[in-house]
């Protein structure tokens, strides 16, 4: 097992590989104002744990990251494609502690960054330094990734207007709006190197379940990191957003007053939470969560024992157990 400050060194060490990728391979052009809001998010910082496990997959694998840095940051991109995207729709204020990208630009100027954003992830992704085979793949499995982040989002939508949603829909919608990012951060480097389809579906599978436990926690913390996540506090919650916590209190009887309003002041939202924890939403989400993470672990017997295979562990656990 990894120590946490060790894992988090290790994140760190290359989250700053990754920040340079980005200074290189994504530069500031023109038009000007374009590109402010294009590289803003990505200028605002962010875990980059994606991109990070990306290389960490190639150090699993026995293989130089060199070669598919620009897939590393392609995914990055994508990455920040969907949160400008998503904040317009969510009509998000706060994103990485800075004012989000429509509310800097307006709403026009921040659709054209994020289109501009997915169309340059394509181009990156053309840099590695693999067989071209392996790359038509690569880029085969993202495009399908987008498209089902794309199906993630409308779900995610169109629970708003629904009174009650399954906890098997849920799982759908953050599988795809989600966790399927995650996989291709796993799966993409073993297409890139050409490993057996074996492989390439573990490491999926992997990202998939680590995916959705990472979304889960996600939606734990927008009730319990106040002031940790650089996110508006409780805007599921306002929003009317359903989430699991709020699937296990519908089914249980016990819908904060709030739910869906739009509005509430900090403390209805605090009222809101207390009565989650008590009623035991909260650790029935956070509870799910470590099943799913569990269940992506084991898909990881298919590697070779090394000090990388124990940071994607390391990984996987900290996505549970982080704090923001």
């Amino acid at each position: 097992m990894v120590e946490v400050n060790q894992l988090k060194e290790e994140i760190s060490k290359r989250s700053r590989i990754i920040d340079r990728a980005i200074s290189e391979l994504l530069p500031q052009k023109e038009p000007d104002g374009l590109y402010k809001a294009t590289r803003h998010l990505l200028k605002a910082g962010g875990k980059r744990l994606r991109p990070v496990m990306s290389l960490i997959v190639a150090e699993a694998l026995g293989e130089d990251y060199e070669k598919i840095l620009p897939a590393a940051v392609a995914i990055e991109t994508i990455h920040n494609f969907t949160l400008i995207h998503d904040d317009i729709m969510d009509r998000d204020e706060m994103r990485r502690g800075v004012k989000t990208v429509h509310v800097l630009w307006g709403e026009p100027t921040a659709i054209l960054a994020g289109d501009t954003l997915f169309a340059e992830a394509f181009y990156l992704l053309t840099f590695c330094d693999v067989e071209s085979e392996n790359l038509v793949k690569a880029s085969r499995m993202l495009a399908d990734v987008c498209v089902k982040i794309c199906e993630g989002q409308f779900l995610d939508m169109s629970f708003e207007k629904r009174e009650m949603v399954s906890e098997e829909e849920y799982i759908e919608m953050v599988t795809k709006k989600t966790s399927v990012l995650i996989a291709a951060s796993c799966a993409i480097p073993a297409v890139l190197f050409g490993e057996k389809e074996e492989i390439v579906n573990a490491l999926w599978d992997f990202g998939i379940n680590c995916g959705i436990g990472f979304q889960i926690h996600d939606d734990v913390l927008d009730l319990v990191g106040k002031d940790k996540t650089g996110k508006d506090w409780g805007s599921d919650l306002i929003e009317g957003k359903k989430t699991l916590i709020a699937i296990k209190a519908f089914r249980d009887g016990n819908i904060p007053k709030i739910f869906g309003k739009r509005r509430a002041s900090p403390e209805e939202i605090e009222e809101a939470v207390r009565m989650l924890k008590e009623k035991g939403a909260i650790d029935y989400a956070s509870s799910k969560a470590e099943e799913f993470v569990e269940k992506g672990k084991k898909r990881l017997e298919v590697l070779p024992d090394s000090e990388a295979k124990k940071l994607l562990i390391g990984i996987a656990d900290y996505l549970i157990k982080r704090e923001y």
